[in-house]
């Protein structure tokens, strides 16, 4: 009783951090179960009830977190009907993102609005999947106890969505000028997505401008001033390890560790590179030292990233939501791949024999 005693309090210090970081490690009952065991056989060293608030606190948490992963949303279902895509496309009086919002500031701080939002409903746990998925992959064993990394592939499908969103939004206008402004458009909402800070939502609308429908567009382009697009590339390049991207990475992070105010403290990395940075390091490092010992720094720099990763999601946004704009921009429908080469060859017809066979095996 004695020697319990000395080290309750330090016991349920441990199990607190645990439970509150990765609530998800107690999901399972076999796990549950021995940590009710332990609190309960410290529950007579505390006297102030920690250990019992403890476990109240992490069924809470779990609760909380499946209510979540139970309202799953229903993502949109990219439009591939190539008849409604044929007959629709003409018609000019279509509801587009500029008649929602022609301010590029605005789109980019609605876009960091959503950013934020999804960025918050990931947690420690969910990154750390990254690794346990690795391991489970390296050791043959089927992990069925782990959760799915749900939160995360939430994550990457806005991305995709954002970056199919922007490529529909340009490949469906019929007249050339208007499409011209379009991507303009675009152009200077990624560059306000950058002085934000929002990587993420930057990378997304460059990339939906790359896709092969929106870059074969060579009349609407050479009426573009491309001047600013080249910027935004230089910026995301991919020589170097994105060395480009890192160094702005890094300034907005040490802009936001200085910062007064939450406008100044926004820092979205572009998720992808964040995730595969965490699994490179898992990878190409071992776990332990050729003395058997822990390697520590390994683990110490994993911890930095996600530390990091967390001090950003906390950041509370400083921008008000605007119903209608998000409610555009996460239901508006996207095109798929076929039907943004469809729209894309009756605003500018093939040019090349490949073009000249794909558009005939399209139509």
């Amino acid at each position: 009783q004695a020697k319990l005693k000395s080290f309750a309090a330090k016991i349920i210090q441990l199990l607190k951090e645990w439970t509150e970081t990765f609530p998800y490690d107690f999901q399972d009952e076999k796990s549950m179960k021995e940590l009710k065991e332990i609190a309960h056989r410290i529950t007579q060293c505390d006297e102030v009830g920690e250990a019992s608030q403890m476990t109240q606190n992490l069924l809470m948490a779990l609760s909380t977190r499946s209510q979540y992963q139970e309202i799953r949303e229903k993502f949109r279902q990219p439009v591939s009907d190539k008849g409604t895509i044929l007959k629709t496309k003409p018609q000019s009086t279509q509801k587009d993102i500029l008649s929602v919002c022609c301010d590029p500031l605005i789109l980019a701080q609605q876009l960091t609005y959503i950013e934020l939002e999804r960025v918050s409903n990931i947690y420690p746990e969910d990154l750390m999947q990254i690794v346990s998925h690795m391991d489970s992959l390296d050791n043959h064993k089927c992990r069925g106890d782990v959760t799915k990394t749900y939160n995360l592939e939430a994550y990457d499908n806005w991305f995709n969505c954002l970056s199919m969103l922007v490529a529909t939004e340009i490949c469906r206008i019929v007249k050339k000028k208007q499409r011209t402004r379009m991507v303009e458009f675009f152009i200077d909402v990624a560059r306000e997505c950058f002085n934000i800070g929002n990587f993420n939502s930057m990378m997304a609308i460059i990339s939906g401008m790359n896709l092969s429908p929106v870059a074969r567009l060579k009349k609407t382009w050479s009426k573009v001033k491309t001047a600013k697009f080249d910027v935004l590339e230089h910026h995301m390049d991919p020589s170097s390890n994105f060395c480009n991207y890192r160094t702005a990475l890094q300034g907005a992070a040490q802009r936001s560790q200085t910062a007064n105010s939450n406008r100044e403290k926004i820092v979205i990395p572009v998720f992808n590179l964040f995730i595969k940075d965490i699994y490179f390091l898992h990878k190409i490092h071992t776990n332990r030292l050729p003395n058997g010992q822990i390697n520590f720094k390994k683990f110490w720099e994993i911890s930095r990233q996600i530390h990091d990763f967390l001090t950003w999601k906390q950041v509370e946004c400083p921008f008000e939501k605007d119903k209608k704009i998000q409610s555009y921009l996460l239901t508006a429908p996207i095109y798929s791949e076929e039907a943004l080469f469809i729209a894309s060859f009756e605003s500018e017809g093939p040019e090349n024999h490949m073009e000249k066979d794909s558009w005939k095996t399209l139509r």
